[in-house]
């Protein structure tokens, strides 16, 4: 695995681990910040490495109706002063060539979505940007279908790249974590993310909107970090059942609060911290 990093984060085997958590879509300007400082202060407490997500569009919704963002320019402005406010980097999603130069300019992570996980430009021109990419893990893919395309951002010579697991397809409105795809990811020597909350979404399984089942997010995070991962991807809201997208699969801070400090203990047994 390569090492690479930025600012006090580090990815590298069994670096501590690191947690990604945001809302799942800017909601305000004001929003954004209130998370994003709620969420500093919480991970400062206990001293683990801290990024921000939050997407700037969301262009996957169920319905047309459904709440996308505040765009390219906005949303990138936002994540801008998150960063310049509270001193962490941010990852958000990108959905079109035509998007990656401006998000590279803000962006500390380029996270490509799982629908869009082999498109082949799309990663290419990301990579480029050398910066970090983050690739998650297509809901139709099987892990070692990851191979490819990590081939396709090494092509690039960016060696920057994370691969996210956010359950597979199992029936109608229904994904499960096979946690054998986590092992298998690692043997390909790229750090590992889990994504905790997608995992426990129900596609579509609302209608108009998609369902989850967040009760179940504590047990796979901590099967995940118990095989010994780089990373986990949590979506975190103040009030997750108004949150304009995502809301029945995401945590309540305080919800996250109370599940860092034994996924902490957990990782610290696994890679022989203390």
């Amino acid at each position: 695995m390569y090492k690479f990093g930025l600012k006090n984060i580090s990815f590298y085997p069994d670096n501590p681990l690191v947690f990604i958590a945001g809302p799942c879509v800017i909601e305000s300007h004001d929003h954004c910040l209130f998370m994003a400082e709620k969420l500093k202060k919480v991970t400062e407490k206990f001293k683990v490495s801290f990024i921000f997500k939050a997407s700037f569009l969301k262009a996957n919704r169920s319905s047309v109706h459904s709440y996308t963002g505040p765009g390219l320019d906005k949303g990138l402005e936002i994540l801008l002063s998150v960063k310049k406010e509270y001193s962490v980097p941010v990852i958000s999603d990108v959905h079109s060539v035509e998007q990656i130069d401006a998000a590279a300019e803000v962006l500390d992570i380029i996270q490509i979505p799982a629908f869009l996980c082999r498109q082949t430009d799309l990663i290419l021109i990301a990579a480029q940007t050398d910066r970090i990419i983050n690739i998650k893990k297509g809901q139709f893919l099987a892990p070692t279908d990851i191979k490819n395309i990590i081939e396709k951002v090494f092509s690039t010579g960016n060696k920057k790249l994370l691969i996210t697991e956010r359950g597979t397809t199992f029936g109608y409105h229904n994904l499960v974590v096979d946690m054998r795809s986590l092992e298998i990811i690692k043997s390909y020597q790229v750090p590992v993310v889990f994504d905790a909350t997608h995992s426990v979404q129900l596609p579509g399984g609302r209608g108009e909107h998609s369902g989850g089942q967040r009760e179940f997010i504590p047990a796979l995070s901590k099967a995940a970090v118990a095989i010994g991962i780089n990373a986990l991807f949590f979506e975190v809201h103040d009030n997750p059942d108004q949150a304009k997208s995502d809301a029945a699969n995401m945590l309540s801070v305080d919800e996250f609060e109370s599940l860092i400090p034994l996924i902490v203990k957990i990782d610290n047994i696994i890679k022989g911290g203390n």
